[in-house]
């Protein structure tokens, strides 16, 4: 087990994790620390913790110092200086004609490195560029080509929820979304349903997946015989927030109803359900149908 603090360098940006070196540190400290990038002015937001060695990358580099009002002046003018060096670096790519579009400079807090953040289609041979771009900063200079949702992470906006995208307000890292979390939350699988501004799946498909895949288990299969307090039918949908299923019953005079029961009031045996719904009674399917129009 080792003692670390976890320290983030932007805001909704990834937490790494640093050795206090016998120091104390609360949350909301501005902290020095030494990257792999160089030296760089970061926010405490996890205090000591235990975790095991496995858990983090060894060996931890520790905290140099907390952060100064002078270094916060450093950080604004490094800001300042950012503006300059888009501005600089969009016109030497527009004089070189590359196939590229600038989306972020950052300077690190030595300002012994720019960092220039892009997206394109494929590869770029940007060589000529970085020659450019050196002469003219006088510093190390690295280009980083980035993914459209890193991108959208980097600018920001409002998704269609009309909220601020969730990647850019407090996601430090992006987790793996499929188009089976749609389909396992009965979405519609039209792109523009499903796909946020970066033009990929939305990352909030993956917060309610895990109740979905929990309450799959719980819930009678699509056509399966089931008891409810009325009387005997066939599920024909499942709703797992409301926790309720929808089942059709036959009447007494041989027509058919649909009525929503909560998952506690019915009685089912797991097992195959009644037919696959991969290959659908159409007969029923159409009953249903009808009485979903009615």
């Amino acid at each position: 087990m080792v003692n670390v603090i976890g320290v983030r360098f932007k805001d909704a940006g990834k937490v790494y994790s640093f050795d206090p070196d016998h120091n104390s540190f609360e949350y909301g400290d501005h902290v020095i620390v030494e990257t792999v990038r160089g030296v760089e002015y970061g926010e405490v937001v996890m205090t000591e913790k235990m975790v095991d060695e496995k858990e983090v990358v060894m060996p931890l580099k520790k905290i140099i110092r907390k952060a100064t009002e002078e270094d916060w002046n450093t950080v604004l003018a490094n800001r300042e200086k950012e503006k300059s060096a888009f501005t600089a670096c969009a016109e030497k790519i527009a004089k070189h004609d590359l196939d590229m579009k600038l989306v972020d400079v950052e300077y690190t807090f030595d300002a012994k490195k720019v960092i220039f953040y892009f997206t394109a289609d494929g590869r770029v041979d940007f060589r000529e560029l970085v020659k450019d771009l050196a002469a003219v900063f006088r510093t190390r200079i690295e280009l980083r080509q980035i993914g459209v949702r890193d991108q959208a992470k980097f600018l920001g906006g409002i998704g269609p929820c009309g909220r601020e995208c969730c990647c850019s307000a407090f996601l430090g890292e992006f987790q793996p979304v499929s188009i089976k979390m749609a389909k396992d939350q009965n979405l519609s699988l039209s792109p523009t349903k499903i796909s946020g501004l970066c033009g990929r799946l939305m990352c909030c498909l993956n917060y309610e997946h895990e109740h979905y895949q929990y309450m799959k288990g719980k819930m009678p299969p699509i056509g399966t015989h089931v008891k409810t307090p009325d009387a005997s039918g066939v599920v024909v949908e499942n709703n797992p927030i409301t926790e309720k299923v929808k089942v059709k019953i036959e009447l007494p005079d041989g027509t058919f109803d649909l009525t929503e029961f909560p998952l506690d009031d019915i009685k089912f045996k797991r097992g195959k359900p009644r037919f696959d719904r991969d290959e659908p009674d159409e007969k029923l399917d159409d009953e249903i149908k009808k009485l979903l129009d009615e």
